[in-house]
Formats: structure tokens, C-alpha cells, sequence
């Protein structure tokens, strides 16, 4: 049976912007993320430009991403850059302890990873070395990716083969702190990072955004110790000398912490279950948000979510360290739960960066050989992206009451749905997470007449669909019909287990 529902949307009351970085990607030195994912070098014959797979990169570029952080995640903090400059065969291997105990050849290092960034044309967000580094160590790399002239690591860089400098503005200062980064205390690690911000310069007017290492999905104490303890300077300077946002991360999976269940599954209480914990990043945002706004009312200090997705056990015959899993409608779903939430945090959240962009966990992109697989979350993104640099609309539910399902003593809403509006268009999202009911929504459109509509959608026939190499549109986004706007309202009916985006065009 068919429910209706009633949603507002007052077109000409905007809200905050929405970062286009929120729509941020991760790739880490893990797995085949960065090699066979991203990098297969000048003489593989998979079509590539110095290295880089050209197919990876066409297909991150119809996303417009916006940025792209490297080279961690818990790599980060084992990774001393200059192991990967210089030419190839004369830098040194390293062991991979945190992913697969594998040996790193660093061939993809400093130079590749801006030449990535180039090539994709969006920004780098590069995660310095707090657990096993120095901070020369961090102050050097970025002397030597953003300053010209004579300095030392500039002509360090100019050696290299690179003469001008870059623009790098996100740096995040260590990762992960409380645990793979060092298992520090938010008391220390909140000296450490003052400390590294303040030998991480600025050179030739490059201006960097420096995110502190924050919590892990509920610590409010370490987000608090943060905002008391690099908010307070006793000095009357701009808390944005030592920094400029405190990350998050928080990554969603059934039950309790353990990566035990197959990314394919069509069990409904471990669906249901799935959702619930992506329904919980926006208490997340929310609480640490509360804890942030006591000592920074003014939200000059941003929150980032530079890991987020989902987790499950690895695919059967992967090595268990690379984190290798397919992705389902049951992702796709996810993924836009989580992006309504940073429509309606944009007042507060300026990033985020899925985990990972290719081949770990709940990836964008999934690569075998030669073959290159866009996954159902690579389609989320993309209906999305109109949302970048949007100012957000709110969505009011009136009149009936969003069907919800109780899920281990947690109730869930069923339906989620965010709007935005940018250049005399508004696009508007809206996820139905009931595995077999359909939902009428009727959307009460105020403010600004609508012209034209456009839909899509992306749906399944199981929750489990996913595509691969023999079928890799076997969850594709379709043309979505809807009926004309009637006195103001829309009426969308939403299949079971669907997302569907209505792009307007505004009187």
C-alpha cells in the first residue's frame, strides 16, 4: 500500500551554502586504491597519461570533485614524503603495516599524486605525519609543494623536475590520533597539533586551511578538548592561526563494531539494521556541532568528515588487509541518507570524503585489470552533484508523519530527503529505504513558480544489485516521470528501495 506524504519547501527561503566539498573523495595507500586503481605506470597497457588511469580519471572528472585527500588514513602517519620524490628507481621501499603488510615501492609519491590532482582538476587535501613524523618533517613538505625562489626545498622541488610551486590549501594535521595515529589523548594530541599548525607557514600567498586530527564517532570529549584547547590562545589572535576545522569520522555497518557481513546480502533485519547506523551520522553532526557552538557561536571553525562509508567483511579470495568489498543499491542508499545530512549541516560541515574513492570499501569506483565498474554509489554522486556550492532549502514534513520502523530499539525514518537551489534551478533529493513499500510524496513548492521538471532515478529489482565487469549497468540511473506541478504541488510516487532527484527550473 501506497502511503502519502506532505513535505514544504518555501523555494525562495535559502539557506547555508552547501560546501561542493562535502562531495570530497579519499584514496589511501591501501589495497589496490592508489595502485592498479589509480596508478599503473608510464608503460602498462592500460590507457593512461604518465601513469594515471585515463578511465579513472574521466569518470572522477563527470563528478566535478571537488578534492581529494592523501596519502591517509593510518598510512598517513607511517609515510615520510620524501621517500617518494626523487626519481623512481632510486626511492626506498617501505612495508605497509596497517594494510596487508605489503611492500611500498613509493613510486607513486608527491609528484604523481599532483599530477592526479591536475589531471582530475580539483584540489588536494594532503594528511601530514603527526604519529611518526616530525614536525620539520611536515614544515619541509610544505615548503617544498608551495614555495618558489631559492629556499631549500624549493630547489629540492625544482631538482625534481617540478620549477613552479603548487597551491595546496587543506592540510590535515595527523590522522586518526586516538588510535592508528599514535593512541594519544586528546590532552596531548591537542599540544602536538598547536605545535605542527604553527611551523606549517604560509608561502607566497598560499593560504592553508589546517584541519586538526578529531574524534572517532561519539567522542564528544575529544572534540570539546580541541575546541577549548586550540580556540583559547590567551593571546587575542584569530583561533584560525593554529586552525581551521577538527575532523570527524564515523563509518557504517550492522550491529556492533566488526566487519563480519557480506557486502552482498539481501537479509531484510541486516538491511534495516544498515540503515539505522547511516541514520546516525546526523546525531553525530548534530551533538559534535552542539559541542562546537559553545565555544565558536560564530562557526568560523568547520567540521570535517574525511571518512565516511560503509563497512563489511572483504570479498572471499581478497587479501583481508585491502578491504576490497562490492557495493550494492543497499551503498547507493547510504550513501544518500548521508548527503541529505550534509545539506542540512552545511552551516557547519565544509567537507567530506568518502572511503574510498577506488577498490576500498564503499567505493565510487571498482577496477579488474583493464575493466573499470561505476559502482551504485558512483551514481548517487553524480544525480548529486547539481548540490554543490548550492544554498540549502529546508524541507518541512507536515500533516503526516514521516513512516518510520523500529530497528534494535532505534526508530528509523523511512523516507529522507534534502533540496537545494543554485542559477534559477532547485535540486531536490528524496530516498525511500523501505525495502518494499512505495511512498507517495507530495512536494508543497512555495516561494517561486516551477516551469519544468526533470527526474531520475536509481533503483533495483533485489537491495543486493550491483554491477560488475559483465554487467555494469545493472544499477543505473533512468529517466524519472512525474507529473506537472499542480497548484504547487508535485506528486512523486518513490518505488520501494529507490533515490530519485527532481531537478526544477524556477519562474
Amino acid at each position: 500500500m501506497t502511503e502519502s506524504l506532505t513535505a514544504v519547501i518555501n523555494l525562495d527561503v535559502a539557506g547555508p551554502q552547501i560546501s561542493r566539498h562535502v562531495y570530497g573523495h579519499f584514496a589511501e595507500h591501501l589495497g589496490h586504491c592508489i595502485y592498479g586503481g589509480i596508478f599503473v605506470g608510464e608503460d602498462s597497457d592500460i590507457p593512461n597519461v604518465r601513469g594515471i588511469r585515463t578511465d579513472v580519471v574521466e569518470a572522477l572528472r563527470a563528478l566535478d570533485i571537488p578534492n581529494l585527500r592523501w596519502p591517509g588514513g593510518c598510512f598517513a602517519d607511517e609515510y615520510h614524503w620524501r621517500d617518494g620524490v626523487g626519481p623512481r628507481e632510486d626511492r626506498p621501499t617501505v612495508v605497509n603495516t596497517h594494510w596487508g603488510n605489503v611492500v611500498e615501492d613509493n613510486s607513486f609519491g608527491t609528484h604523481e599524486f599532483m599530477d592526479l590532482v591536475d589531471q582530475l582538476g580539483t584540489e588536494p587535501y594532503i594528511c601530514g605525519n603527526v604519529g611518526s613524523g616530525t614536525v620539520h618533517e611536515m614544515a619541509d613538505w610544505v615548503e617544498y609543494l608551495t614555495r618558489s625562489g631559492e629556499a631549500p626545498m624549493s630547489s629540492l622541488r625544482r631538482a625534481n623536475g617540478r620549477d613552479e610551486p603548487w597551491k595546496v590549501k587543506f592540510w590535515g594535521i595527523g590522522n586518526e590520533s586516538w588510535g592508528c595515529g599514535g593512541n594519544m589523548r586528546p590532552e596531548y594530541y591537542a599540544d602536538l597539533a598547536r605545535q605542527y599548525s604553527t611551523y606549517c607557514r604560509e608561502h607566497d600567498g598560499n593560504k592553508l586551511y589546517k584541519i586538526a586530527g578529531g574524534a572517532n564517532i561519539d567522542d564528544y570529549h575529544w572534540t570539546e578538548t580541541l575546541m577549548k584547547t586550540l580556540g583559547d590562545l590567551g593571546c587575542g589572535c584569530n583561533p584560525r592561526h593554529f586552525f581551521d576545522a577538527i575532523s570527524l569520522h564515523y563509518y557504517t555497518f550492522p550491529g556492533e563494531w566488526e566487519p563480519k557481513h557480506p557486502a552482498i546480502d539481501s537479509d531484510a533485519d541486516t538491511y534495516y539494521d544498515t540503515m539505522r547506523s547511516a541514520w546516525r551520522i546526523d546525531e553525530l553532526l548534530t551533538r559534535h556541532g552542539n559541542v562546537m557552538d559553545v565555544y565558536d557561536p560564530a562557526k568560523r571553525i568547520g567540521l570535517v568528515l574525511d571518512e565516511w562509508g560503509t563497512w563489511f567483511s572483504v570479498e572471499s579470495g581478497t587479501n583481508p588487509g585491502f578491504l576490497y568489498q562490492q557495493n550494492t543499491m543497499r551503498d547507493a542508499l547510504v550513501a544518500s541518507v548521508h548527503f541529505d545530512s550534509f545539506h542540512r549541516h552545511a552551516d557547519r560541515l565544509v567537507m567530506a570524503n568518502i572511503a574510498q574513492t577506488v577498490n576500498v570499501l564503499q567505493a565510487v569506483l571498482l577496477t579488474d585489470g583493464d575493466q573499470l565498474v561505476k559502482t551504485p554509489t558512483y551514481h548517487v554522486f553524480e544525480m548529486n552533484k547539481g548540490h554543490q556550492d548550492a544554498d540549502s532549502l529546508d524541507v518541512a514534513w507536515i500533516k503526516e508523519p514521516v513512516p518510520t520502523r523500529e530497528v534494535n530499539k532505534v526508530t528509523v525514518p523511512m523516507v529522507s530527503a534534502s533540496a537545494s537551489t543554485k542559477d534559477g534551478s532547485a535540486l531536490v533529493s528524496l530516498s525511500n529505504l523501505d525495502l518494499e513499500e512505495s511512498r507517495t510524496v507530495r512536494l508543497d513548492l512555495r516561494g517561486r513558480g516551477v516551469t519544468a521538471v526533470a527526474g531520475r532515478i536509481l533503483s533495483a529489482t533485489d537491495i543486493a544489485d550491483h554491477n560488475t565487469g559483465a554487467t555494469p549497468e545493472a544499477v543505473a540511473p533512468a529517466a524519472f516521470e512525474t507529473g506537472a506541478v499542480d497548484g504547487g504541488i508535485l506528486t512523486v510516487e518513490l518505488p520501494a528501495h529507490s533515490f530519485v532527484t527532481l531537478s526544477l527550473t524556477l519562474a
